[in-house]
C-alpha cells in the first residue's frame, strides 16, 4: 500500500471535523504572519536606531516584536490545543472501528491471528497515528507556510542573497525524502518486533499460574530475550540512521548561513543593502531553519504513522468469510427445528467432516459422542455460523442459517462452551452478559438451575461478588456453573452443552445433569461429551469418528451392537469401577454439591 494512499485514508478520518481542522489551520496561519513579521521589525530597529534620535523608533520596534511574539506564543497554544483535540478525536474514530471490525470478523481469522499483535495493532499503531494526526499533519503546512513566505520576502529584499540562501532547501528536502523512503520499512519492522514482544508478554501473563506451577520462569525469560533483542536492534538501528541524518542536515545549514553572512557582509560593505537588511536576511534565514529541522521530526511521525497506517489498515481491509446475506431473514418465534444435510467441512485445508446429516424435532435432544478430534465441537460452531459449512447446510426451521440475520440466529441459541469464560466483574453480571436486562429474579432462576446459587449466597456479597480476571478466584467447577446460568437466562430455543460438565466432580455432574434435563423442557438441545453418561438419556445419540458418523441411535441399542460407542461405554465404567473401589478403599467420602472444592 502506497504511503499517499495510507496519508489519504487517515486525512478522511479528520474530515466530520473540518470546522476543527479549518481553525487549526487558521491559527497556524497566524502564527506564520507574526513569525514573518518579527525580521521586520527587528531590521527597522537596527536601520533608524542608526540615525539621531531615533528612540521612539526603537522603542515603537521593540513593543512590536514583544507584541508579535506574545501573539505567535498564543497561536502556538492554539494550534497545539486545537491539534491535539483533532488528534483524539480521529484515532478515537479509528480504534472504535477497529475494535468493531476486529469483533465482526470470524473464528477463522482469529485462529490465525495471534491476541498479542491484536493488542499491539488498536493500541502502539493507533498511538502513532495519533502523535501524527495531532502534529505531524499540521507541521507539514506550517514548513509550506514558512518557507514560502521566507523566500517571498527574501527575494523582494535581494534576490542574489534569496537564491543563495535558498539553494540548501532542495538539497535538505532532497535528503528528507530519500530518508523516508529507506526509514520506513525499517518502522514497519519495528513495529513488527513489538507485535512479537507483546504477543510473548500476553501469553506469559494470561498463563501466569501455568508457568510458576512448572516452574518455567527462566524459561520463560530465554523466550521473551530474543524477541526484546530484536525489538532493542531494530530500534537503534532506527536511531542510528536519525543520528546520522542530523550532522549531515546541521552542516548543509551551518554552509548556508556562513555563504550569506559571507556575502551580505560583502554586500554591506558595498552599500548594496543596510545592516539592517543583513540582519533581517539573517533572522529570516534562522527561521527558515527551524522548518528544515522540523521536516527531520515530521518525516519521523509520518514514516511511524504510515507504517502503522497499513498495519491497522491490513486489519481493516480483512473481511470475514462469515458474511450475512443482503437478504437474510430475522428469526422470530424460533420452533427449533435443526437439520444438517450432507455438512462438509475444512478447515485450513484440513477436512473435519464429511457428509453429517441428522434432525432433531423441537424439543428433542441430542447426543454427539467421539474422541478428541472426532469433529465434534466443529458441528456446533456451524449452527451459530461461527464458521460456514464447505458443504451441504445446516437449517434451522427448515431454512438455511447463511438465509438468516447473524443476531437473530445467535439470539436463539445459548452456548456452554468446554472452557468457559468468566469476565472481572460481578457474578450476576457474569450470568446477566447475553442478557444485560434480566432482573434479578431471572438471574437467580438461571443459577439455581445450574446448581450455583448455593454456592453464590455463601460469598460475603452474593451476586454481587466481583471475581478475578478469567474467574480466577473460581474453581473450574464454579465456572462451567456460571457458564451455565450464563446461556439459561437467554431462554434460548436452542440450547448446546459442550463438555458442559467436563470440570465438575462425578456428584456435581449428576446434580447438574438433573437440572439441567429440567432445562432442556421445550429446547432443542445439542449434548457434546466424552462422557457417555451424560448422553444416555436422550432420544438419539450419533458417535463420530474421524468427522464422519459411524453410528447412531438410542443408548440401549448402542452398547448392545460393536462398535466405537460400546468400546467408549466399556472403558469409563471400567474406569469409574476403578476410583469407586479406590475411594472405598480410602475411606472418601463424596463432596457436597455446590461446595467451593467442586
Amino acid at each position: 500500500m502506497r504511503s499517499t494512499t495510507i496519508l489519504a485514508r487517515l486525512i478522511r478520518y479528520a474530515l466530520p471535523h473540518w470546522r476543527l481542522s479549518l481553525a487549526t489551520l487558521a491559527v497556524t496561519l497566524v502564527g506564520t504572519v507574526a513569525d514573518l513579521a518579527i525580521p521586520q521589525f527587528l531590521g527597522q530597529a537596527i536601520d533608524d536606531g542608526l540615525t539621531d534620535g531615533a528612540q521612539n523608533v526603537l522603542y515603537v520596534a521593540a513593543g512590536l516584536v514583544v507584541a508579535f511574539t506574545a501573539f505567535k506564543g498564543l497561536s502556538q497554544f492554539g494550534r497545539q490545543f486545537m491539534a491535539e483535540v483533532l488528534s483524539q478525536r480521529v484515532v478515537f474514530a479509528i480504534r472504535n472501528q477497529l475494535y468493531m471490525h476486529i469483533q465482526s470478523l470470524s473464528f477463522r481469522f482469529h485462529d490465525q491471528t495471534r491476541t498479542g499483535e491484536l493488542m499491539s495493532r488498536t493500541t502502539s499503531d493507533v498511538e502513532r497515528v495519533r502523535r501524527f494526526a495531532s502534529m505531524g499533519i499540521f507541521q507539514i503546512v506550517q514548513i509550506l507556510l514558512v518557507t514560502g513566505g521566507v523566500a517571498v520576502v527574501l527575494f523582494i529584499t535581494d534576490w542574489q542573497l534569496a537564491l543563495l540562501s535558498l539553494v540548501i532547501v532542495p538539497v535538505l528536502v532532497s535528503i528528507a525524502l530519500s530518508f523516508a523512503k529507506r526509514i520506513r520499512p525499517l518502522f514497519q519492522m519495528v513495529q513488527e518486533a513489538w507485535a512479537d514482544v507483546n504477543v510473548v508478554v500476553q501469553e506469559n501473563l494470561a498463563g501466569a499460574r501455568v508457568v510458576r506451577a512448572f516452574a518455567q520462569e527462566d524459561a520463560e525469560a530465554r523466550r521473551f530475550a530474543p524477541v526484546n533483542a530484536l525489538l532493542n536492534d531494530r530500534t537503534v538501528t532506527v536511531m542510528r540512521m536519525f543520528a546520522m541524518r542530523a550532522p549531515l542536515f546541521n552542516a548543509i545549514l551551518g554552509a548556508g548561513q556562513v555563504a550569506v553572512l559571507w556575502f551580505g557582509g560583502w554586500k554591506v560593505i558595498e552599500d548594496q543593502i543596510t545592516l539592517g537588511q543583513l540582519v533581517e536576511f539573517n533572522t529570516y534565514l534562522l527561521l527558515l531553519m527551524m522548518p528544515v529541522r522540523m521536516l527531520g521530526m515530521t518525516i519521523n511521525s509520518f514514516a511511524r504513522a504510515v507504517a502503522s497506517g497499513e498495519r491497522i489498515f491490513d486489519i481493516l481491509d480483512e473481511r470475514s468469510d462469515v458474511l450475512e446475506s443482503p437478504h437474510a431473514e430475522a428469526l422470530t418465534k424460533a420452533e427449533g427445528r435443526v437439520t444438517f444435510e450432507r455438512v462438509g467441512f475444512q478447515h485450513e485445508h484440513h477436512s473435519v467432516l464429511s457428509d453429517i446429516g441428522f434432525e432433531i424435532a423441537p424439543g428433542q435432544a441430542l447426543g454427539i459422542v467421539g474422541g478428541t478430534g472426532s469433529g465434534k465441537s466443529s458441528i456446533i460452531n456451524l449452527l451459530p455460523r461461527f464458521y460456514d459449512a464447505n458443504d451441504g447446510r445446516v437449517l434451522v426451521d427448515g431454512t438455511d442459517v447463511r438465509d438468516l440475520t447473524i443476531d437473530s440466529l445467535r439470539a436463539q441459541i445459548g452456548i456452554v462452551h468446554q472452557e468457559p469464560f468468566v469476565f472481572a466483574d460481578t457474578i450476576r453480571a457474569n450470568i446477566a452478559y447475553g442478557r444485560p436486562d434480566a432482573t434479578r429474579e431471572q438471574v437467580v432462576t438461571a443459577a439455581r438451575l445450574a446448581q450455583i446459587h448455593g454456592f453464590i449466597e455463601t460469598l460475603p456479597n452474593g451476586y454481587e461478588t466481583v471475581v478475578g480476571e478469567r474467574g480466577v478466584t473460581l474453581s473450574g467447577g464454579q465456572k462451567q456453573r456460571v457458564a451455565i446460568a450464563r446461556a439459561l437466562v437467554l431462554d434460548p430455543r436452542i440450547l448446546i452443552l459442550d463438555e458442559s460438565t467436563s470440570s465438575v466432580d462425578t456428584w456435581t455432574e449428576r446434580a447438574i445433569q438433573d437440572a439441567l434435563r429440567t432445562a432442556q423442557q421445550g429446547r432443542t438441545t445439542l449434548i457434546i461429551s466424552q462422557r457417555i453418561r451424560s448422553v444416555r438419556h436422550v432420544s438419539e445419540i450419533i458417535v463420530l469418528d474421524h468427522g464422519a458418523i459411524v453410528q447412531r441411535g438410542r443408548h440401549e441399542d448402542l452398547i448392545e451392537s460393536d462398535g466405537l460407542y460400546r468400546e467408549m461405554w466399556e472403558a469409563q465404567e471400567a474406569e469409574a469401577e476403578r476410583l469407586r473401589r479406590e475411594a472405598a478403599s480410602a475411606g472418601a467420602s463424596p463432596s457436597p454439591v455446590g461446595s467451593p472444592s467442586s
